[in-house]
């Protein structure tokens, strides 16, 4: 009972001095206090993601109001995203105990997978109102800054449209994006590394909501739109839905959105971008799937450009987003480290479970 006391009037005597005084101190106190150890970092929970995700969805309800759009409840893609979102939680109630080591893995899987999708479908939508409340585009200065890179977009695409097979390894590449983080998600459930899946998907939300704040003050119809002129030998997988659908969205002429139709809106900066740095940061922290991550999402960027019609500064400004997201991840896993005596509950943090 005295040592307890004592303990208290430590801990005490901690949280004054770092109030007024030395924040390396009160570190060293904590430590003692465990045995000579510093807590162990704090871990993004999931239900830290879920209240950023109502965050994220009452947001994007008040953006639709006021945009006067809606989603089309019984389009046929929407049927399908419900249905979907459904089975993933039938799978997560079902094995929420975790019994048996199938059973989690099963459990985390859902858990993973539904806040990932959640959170991308989220972001997608966003765009549309985001866009109708935009005005004017910027391609002459993602232009000039190409130009200014020696970037020449028109020379990347002529080479892929002078080339079948290029074309055909170019669409696959690009279309990882939906492949590299089941693969990711999907082995860290596997190998119950919980904290890491966390920290992904955190770090996901993080680079979809810059993206899309950038969004509203850079809208962009694409290099494609905006430099070729002419037949069209090869149509990338981005077509071009921004010169056609960004427009009509000013003018209030898309009521309803249908989920199963959603398209890429967002130029500017490249969340493709964002998403292929992110993955790879992930990924290398998985000695066992670093080599095919890494190369699959390299590949994926070089496709970006044309695939996704980015200009090259799009491209650097979706990394310089995946690096601002992967340092607010960072931040949160240290603080405790900067505020070992602020408790963590309530806020979506809690440490690690000490030995």
């Amino acid at each position: 009972m005295a040592g307890a006391k004592q303990a208290q009037r430590r801990n005490a005597a901690a949280a004054n001095w770092f109030e007024g005084k030395s924040l390396p101190a009160v570190n060293w106190l904590i430590a003692r206090s465990h045995g000579g150890r510093a807590p162990a970092p704090a871990t993004i929970t999931g239900r830290a993601i879920v209240a950023l995700l109502a965050i994220s969805v009452a947001a994007v309800a008040l953006l639709l109001f006021a945009a006067g759009l809606a989603i089309d409840p019984l389009a046929p893609g929407t049927l399908r995203f419900a249905l979907a979102f459904a089975l993933l939680g039938v799978v997560r109630w079902t094995c929420r105990s975790g019994a048996s080591p199938m059973m989690r893995i099963a459990r985390d899987m859902a858990h993973y997978f539904g806040l990932f999708t959640a959170i991308a479908l989220t972001g997608a939508v966003a765009s549309y109102p985001i866009a109708a409340g935009s005005h004017g585009f910027v391609d002459p200065l993602l232009q000039r800054s190409d130009l200014a890179l020696h970037f020449n977009w028109l020379d990347w695409y002529r080479a892929v449209a002078a080339h079948p097979m290029l074309q055909a390894a170019s669409r696959t590449a690009y279309a990882m994006i939906y492949v590299s983080p089941a693969i990711l998600l999907g082995y860290l459930a596997i190998t119950d590394q919980r904290r890491e899946a966390h920290e992904f998907i955190a770090a996901v939300w993080f680079a979809a909501a810059i993206t899309l704040a950038a969004f509203r003050f850079m809208p962009a119809i694409g290099p494609f739109a905006y430099l070729w002129h002419g037949p069209i030998p090869y149509l990338p997988v981005s077509d071009l839905w921004q010169p056609h659908l960004i427009p009509r969205l000013r003018d209030h002429d898309v009521p309803l959105i249908d989920l199963g139709h959603l398209v890429g809106l967002v130029s500017a900066p490249s969340f493709h971008a964002a998403s292929g740095v992110l993955l790879i940061a992930f990924a290398w922290r998985q000695p066992r799937i670093r080599g095919l991550l890494v190369a699959i999402n390299l590949a994926m960027l070089l496709a970006t450009p044309v695939e996704g019609t980015h200009y090259l500064t799009d491209m650097i400004l979706g990394v310089l987003v995946a690096v601002a997201a992967l340092s607010l991840v960072a931040g949160l896993r240290a603080w405790p480290a900067r505020a070992p005596i602020a408790s963590s509950r309530g806020n979506g943090l809690r440490p690690a479970q000490l030995p």
